[in-house]
């Protein structure tokens, strides 16, 4: 497989296949909300797009980056969102960095979002699927984010190489500057138990992909049929 690895400004062309990345916090909090009963999550383009969907959809639950705000019943915390009911819901997200690398790509014909946490399953479905090339998307730091780039680059090893290691990927995204920011209080709207969370590898057995519904640019889980011999997702 054919992997390139680029930050939101330095893609110049569509990809046919885009692998989004945001570990901490966006797509993260996304896989949370699925294991917490969301049944899709709409990827706004901005604050104003996030509030003008509430606002026309009064029961669907918004959330962004930074510290609470009107309009908005959550925050981009994987901690404060893993005891929420969202069963059946609507999610509408907006992030600095996450939501707005899927919408960079959205023209794609697959595009995936993932984080550590469903890692695994996301790098099946390529492996399933017989991607020969994948372009991954960086979100953080203008492609820079180490815990990132670390996680996009554990997705493509394992692809090709099922027995790849996780510990290496994980001690580089543990020691990022976002685990620091998050750790030490700098970002508003986060929880201690955040990195963890963020770090937790394959926590969950889907993927998730994103399409074009109506206009909007909509995030689903989609199952991945697991290995034979029980092998662990």
């Amino acid at each position: 497989m054919d992997a390139r690895f680029l930050g939101i400004t330095e893609l110049t062309e569509t990809p046919s296949v885009a692998v989004v990345i945001d570990v901490m916090r966006a797509y993260t909090v996304a896989a949370w909300a699925f294991a917490r009963g969301a049944e899709k999550i709409v990827l706004a383009g901005s604050l104003d797009e996030a509030l003008a969907l509430k606002a026309r959809h009064p029961d669907w639950v918004a959330l962004k980056d930074g510290p609470p705000a009107p309009g908005f019943d959550a925050v981009n915390s994987p901690a404060m969102l893993r005891s929420a009911d969202l069963t059946g819901r609507t999610v509408v997200q907006k992030t600095t960095a996450g939501t707005v690398g899927a919408l960079a790509v959205k023209d794609a014909s697959l595009v995936l979002c993932a984080s550590f946490v469903v890692a695994e399953a996301t790098a099946r479905l390529l492996r399933t699927g017989g991607c020969d090339g994948v372009t991954f998307v960086v979100t953080g730091e203008d492609g820079r984010a180490e815990e990132d780039l670390a996680c996009a680059q554990y997705i493509a090893r394992r692809v090709t190489e099922p027995g790849t290691d996780a510990a290496e990927f994980l001690r580089r995204a543990g020691a990022s500057r976002a685990a620091a920011e998050l750790s030490e209080g700098v970002r508003q709207g986060a929880h201690p138990d955040d990195v963890a969370l963020c770090l937790e590898l394959d926590r969950f057995p889907f993927a998730m992909a994103a399409a074009w519904e109506d206009s909007l640019m909509v995030l689903r889980p989609r199952a991945v049929p697991a290995p034979t011999g029980g092998a662990r997702v």
